[in-house]
């Protein structure tokens, strides 16, 4: 057998060895190795191969490692849980990003005090150091293992016949599990049990609600205090906290789970954005539509949207019953879009034709999905579709690459982004549009001009990702909780536009089937708002701030003159307010920066005899004086240039 390693180096050996062993023999082991890739799959350093081995080894620096770390960490608290409350039933206990989580069923509320005593006995179970180990099991003796445990014989009762059913067992704790883990759990040095939520069992409504206990562990207690210190300056910067504290929108349990109210201050800086990307589309040859909310059924029944989003749907009638005309609020626009096109015969020399709207769009997320602005159920999209000739699509997708990386810079939100290439998956066909040469045509293409636009290796692969008429790139963007979503997308679609009968005439006179470009170019801007006052706190920008200044006279013996640089600012086009109110200036100056304004001009005396202003700036604190002309021309500048 031979054992490659990542770094160069090659073992050969005559009989099966781990890769401990191996990895060993050649010097490369050392106390940070904490599990191994072999042949591209995550293995403890235990596996031994059956053939030869290409071979990387895992730190916890690797993500794949730091999940089998914390995989280890929640069978320690699966462990504890079982010791302190023995008659509590274990379900999964999967690690995730920045941490793992177990959801058990249990009479016993797991209260943050429950929490510290599940922490202590964790602690005990890590220093006697157990030994970890896996065996296999029949289904028959697999199902005797877990006689007391019935989510665990659900499980079982749920794998392939031919699954080899694995169990884990440290110490007398005994858990089915598919694996990998540590070699003991000794190596677990520093953890926390962070919350404890409720979650139903697979996720499934009409299942028993369970108690979900989250926890994180890291290799040290270094790296677990500084993970915890930016915890609490995520949540800080929470949109969901600063976001409603700062009055930019709330919600109301009467109007329902995923429907905020944007308030005036979020309204705002909202329609700022669509102003911003409305005039951008416009300069670069977009034509700017409206298209209805709803629709029958007939129209997404042409799309495909009928067989593969209906319950995503909002549906307004009952979808089975033929006999009476069925409605649905829009999940997206373009088969609305496609209309404008069709609406008469095309020439070759009206393509592209670009099209862009503000569209409102209608999805049915999950209950446990919604998350204050980012994720809700129904939001304001900058949705565009390009419909083009076949030559046309490389030119084409790069200008809308260009137009969302034009937005992401101007936002500042580029460089917290990344790169995502979904295609379809060839084994869940049912799910898809289209035949397997299609795809492969449409892939291949998209593949191209990612690595020609972005470089090859600067972009992940998202299988079962794409849309389901045609892949796509997505700019993904974590939230402050590194909890990662979708900013802005652009799909290459060669399917949806014959299905709708689109053609146009080509130079020879014949008709061609056009292909399409569905894109954003800010994508939601509800999730684009709750991005920006997590990046900046909620000190947004001067240009999009709701409130750029507030003047402040000293006394109101200096209101007129006040009220006169209130005009002159307003009437240039700043969001301008007066704060008069017979307050001490230091306490209107408090309130104004606890409110995030950008700008507090202040006058008196002294600036109403020389026609001058005092200026405090949010960020620098003391700006200086100058004339109110003067102060009016950087603040405009700094606008027309979108500083940030």
């Amino acid at each position: 057998m031979k054992f490659t390693f990542s770094n160069g180096s090659v073992h050969e050996c005559d009989a099966p060895i781990s890769v401990y062993d191996a990895a060993a023999a050649e010097g490369l082991m050392d106390r940070s190795v904490i599990a191994a890739e072999v042949n591209g799959e995550v293995v403890a350093l235990t596996y031994v191969p059956s053939c030869d081995a290409e071979v990387k080894l895992l730190t916890f620096a690797d993500e794949a490692g730091a999940k089998v770390f914390r995989h280890t960490a929640s069978h320690i608290l699966a462990q504890a849980v079982k010791r302190l409350y023995p008659a509590a039933k274990l379900t999964i206990g999967p690690a995730v990003d920045n941490g793992f989580y177990y959801d058990i069923d249990s009479d016993v509320t797991f209260t943050p005090e429950a929490l510290v005593s599940l922490e202590g006995e964790m602690k005990k179970i890590v220093k006697e150091n157990l030994r970890i180990e896996r065996f296999t099991l029949s289904r028959a003796d697999a199902l005797k293992q877990m006689a007391d445990e019935p989510y665990k014989i659900e499980l079982i009762e749920a794998l392939p016949e031919e699954a080899e059913i694995s169990f884990y067992r440290q110490g007398e704790f005994v858990d089915l599990c598919a694996g990998p883990h540590l070699f003991s759990t000794g190596a677990v040095k520093a953890f926390k049990l962070t919350s404890c939520t409720g979650a139903y069992w697979r996720g499934d409504s009409n299942n028993k609600m369970l108690q979900r206990i989250y926890g994180t562990a890291f290799p040290s207690k270094d790296e677990l205090n500084a993970y915890l210190a930016s915890v609490e300056e995520a949540k800080k910067r929470d949109h969901n906290k600063i976001g409603r504290e700062l009055e930019f929108f709330t919600t109301v349990d009467a109007i329902g789970q995923g429907l905020p109210v944007l308030l005036p201050k979020g309204a705002r800086v909202i329609q700022l954005l669509q102003r911003f990307v409305e005039d951008e589309e416009q300069k670069r040859g977009y034509l700017l539509t409206k298209t209805p909310l709803m629709a029958k059924s007939d129209l997404y029944k042409i799309s495909g949207h009928w067989d593969h989003y209906l319950d995503g749907m909002f549906v307004l009638g009952d979808p089975h019953d033929e006999s009476k005309e069925c409605f649905a609020l829009r999940p997206m626009t373009c088969p609305f879009q496609y209309q404008v096109f069709l609406n008469k015969k095309r020439s070759y020399r009206e393509l592209p034709m670009r099209l862009g709207e503000t569209s409102t769009l209608f999805r049915n997320e999950d209950s446990g999905e919604m998350h204050g602005l980012l994720r809700v159920r129904q939001f304001t999209i900058s949705e565009g579709h390009l419909i083009l000739r076949p030559e046309q699509l490389e030119e084409e997708f790069k200008g809308c690459l260009d137009l969302a990386l034009y937005m992401l810079d101007t936002l500042g939100l580029r460089e917290n982004c990344t790169f995502r290439f979904s295609q379809w998956d060839p084994a869940n066909t049912t799910k898809y549009e289209g035949t397997p040469e299609q795809w492969n045509e449409a892939q291949t293409i998209m593949g191209k001009m990612l690595d020609d636009l972005l470089g090859v290796g600067n972009y992940a692969i998202g299988i079962d990702e794409a849309a389901f008429y045609g892949p796509k790139l997505d700019i993904q963007m974590k939230n402050v909780f590194g909890k990662e979503d979708t900013i802005v997308t652009i799909q290459v679609d060669m399917l949806l536009a014959q299905k709708f009968g689109m053609e146009y005439t080509d130079s020879d006179n014949s008709q061609k089937t056009p292909y399409i470009i569905h894109r954003t170019s800010l994508g939601c801007y509800e999730r684009t708002l709750a991005l920006l006052l997590e990046k900046y706190a909620g000190a947004l920008p001067l240009w999009l701030a709701p409130t750029q200044v507030v003047v402040m006279p000293l006394t109101n013996n200096f209101d007129g003159y006040a009220e006169e640089i209130v005009k002159a600012y307003e009437a240039a086009g700043l969001r301008v307010k007066l704060d008069n109110r017979n307050e001490k200036i230091g306490y209107r100056i408090r309130e104004a920066q606890l409110e995030k304004v950008p700008y507090m001009v202040i006058v008196g005396e002294n600036e109403m005899q020389s026609g001058t202003v005092s200026v405090r700036a949010r960020v620098e604190g003391e700006g200086g004086s100058f004339t109110k002309d003067e102060f009016l021309a950087k603040m405009l500048m700094e606008v027309a240039t979108k500083k940030h």
